[in-house]
């Protein structure tokens, strides 16, 4: 195949690369994935005014997200089980994204562990914190994330619970895979992926193993989350954690005004409108569709970024009209990832850089700072 032009390229390739379980893990959506559909679907009814006899020379993608410098209004979203998409996964993201001069979020459920991505990089990322039952367990994550100078710690809201995800629950999803028949064949026609993966020891949850206690079963992400996650997390402990950590605080997982007010009154320096991808409550609104929503319920008390479906540097260009400070990307930069390695993460961001800036000219626009709705011709939901 010749170099990927598109993010669907870039899935196309890492469809063939990755094991199937990984591969499905990182592309589901929770169950009949109708709002994983949505979030991609939405984007294309939002229609774009053509401009003309312009200037169109010197433009800029440079932008700020809560006060930090980057390249382009795009950030890398915390993904769980990054490393299973490639050995070492998240250090070769975050290293990536470094380089290309935009954010890089650290999952709580990664692979390689917050000390791990901090050996590799010079630039500080964000971490990703899920709130578990063990608050001493949290407590320990927050100062790790501070002890690695972590410049944003980012709440995830809406998995207090875990969505059901058809796909893994048939492809018995686990990290690293147990030793059934059918994840035999699945390793057997990915030899590439098995050697990368020979060649580390990254293979368990890195901020879990050798941290955690009292945890039955560390091998199954289903296991963990059934036991830790905390189906009694409420505004009161975003307060706790806001004091604990001391620095700037975003909440992700937002997806109806109500809440995005509630969690403006909380002081955070941001908010995430996202549905988690379509992997929690399927039949939710797409994140699109609501953004424009959540930015007139808050104003200007705190900064709006989005995630959700971006696929496209179109998509992101989008959302930022329509009222985003910056988007997150987690499938496109997995695919990339699974594809190529750290050159895949690179090229799916220079394929939404390159997409991104061809279509603000063609807006009519030069700098990203004056894209507003007035480029958006059409909008139907």
């Amino acid at each position: 195949m010749s170099k990927p032009l598109t993010i669907a390229d870039l899935k196309t390739l890492a469809q063939r690369r990755v094991p199937k379980m990984f591969f499905d893990y990182a592309d589901s959506g929770a169950w009949t994935e109708g709002t994983y559909r949505a979030n991609e679907e939405d984007f294309s009814k939002i229609k774009l005014r053509q401009r003309v006899l312009v200037d169109m020379t010197n433009r800029s993608l440079a932008t700020t997200m809560i006060g930090e410098q980057a390249s382009m209004p795009v950030a890398l979203a915390p993904t769980g089980m990054c490393g299973m998409q490639h050995a070492d996964g998240e250090m070769l993201a975050a290293k990536a994204a470094e380089e290309f001069g935009v954010p890089f979020t650290l999952s709580t459920m990664s692979i390689c562990s917050i000390e791990d991505v901090a050996s590799v990089t010079s630039r500080p990322f964000w971490f990703q914190l899920y709130v578990m039952r063990d608050r001493a367990f949290v407590e320990a994550l927050i100062e790790r994330a501070k002890a690695a100078k972590c410049s944003a710690l980012v709440v995830t809201a809406d998995l207090q619970i875990l969505g059901q995800r058809h796909k893994d629950l048939r492809n018995g999803l686990s990290a690293p895979p147990k030793w059934t028949l059918n994840h035999a064949i699945q390793l057997a026609t990915r030899p590439k992926w098995c050697l990368t993966m020979l060649q580390t020891k990254r293979r368990g949850f890195g901020n879990i193993v050798g941290h955690a206690k009292n945890v039955s079963d560390l091998s199954s992400l289903g296991a963990w989350t059934a036991e830790q996650f905390d189906p009694r997390l409420s505004w009161k402990d975003i307060e706790w954690i806001k004091k604990l950590w001391g620095g700037k605080l975003i909440i992700k997982g937002i997806l109806d005004e109500e809440d995005a007010r509630a969690a403006a009154d909380t002081g955070a320096d941001a908010i995430i409108v996202s549905n988690h991808g379509g992997r929690q409550l399927d039949g939710a609104l797409s994140s699109i569709s609501m953004l424009p929503r959540i930015v007139e319920a808050v104003g200007d008390r705190t900064e709006v970024h989005f995630d959700g479906g971006i696929r496209s540097g179109q998509d992101v260009l989008k959302a930022v009209a329509l009222g985003a400070r910056g988007t997150y990307i987690g499938r496109p930069f997995l695919y990339g990832l699974g594809a190529m390695g750290k050159p895949g993460v690179t090229t799916a961001l220079e394929i939404l850089r390159r997409e991104m800036d061809i279509t603000m000219a063609l807006c009519g626009k030069r700098d990203i700072q004056a894209v507003d709705r007035n480029i958006i011709a059409d909008v139907r939901f």
